[in-house]
């Protein structure tokens, strides 16, 4: 019974976190991944949502990321750059806003991961404007 809970439990959380292919060093390890949310973020128009995105570190991994996020035209992000230090906590909290007039459907904001050394990844969060 413990083992079907956790199979259940790990496929639930892989359905509400998608990550990145691997970055970084190619050996065991030393790669990282972005985690975004899967399902993507709805937000009506004129309006602000939060999202989080995460590095999901290996264990060896212990270099600086510094994140370029871009949104698709009519909708912004906060922040567009980050630097997540090897120290601190792996989560970068975002601020997405919708225009007023932005047209309804489905936009995309790209994030790629660029480390101090070692290869960058990236990765999308799909992002649907809904009417208010």
């Amino acid at each position: 019974m413990k083992i079907a809970i956790g199979i259940v439990s790990a496929l639930l959380f892989v359905g509400v976190v998608g990550c990145s292919p691997q970055g970084g060093g190619m050996s065991g390890g030393e790669q990282f991944t972005i985690a975004t949310p899967v399902l993507g973020v709805t937000i009506k128009q004129g309006e602000t949502e939060s999202a989080t995105i995460s590095l999901h570190r290996g264990e060896y991994f212990k270099r600086d990321v510094t994140l370029d996020i871009k949104p698709s035209k009519g909708i912004t992000v906060e922040p567009r750059e980050a630097t997540v230090k090897a120290s601190e906590k792996p989560d970068v909290h975002l601020r997405i806003t919708a225009a007023k007039d932005a047209a309804l459907g489905e936009y995309k904001i790209f994030v790629k991961g660029t480390p101090a050394t070692g290869e960058p990844t990236s990765t999308e969060i799909l992002v649907k404007v809904v009417s208010p």
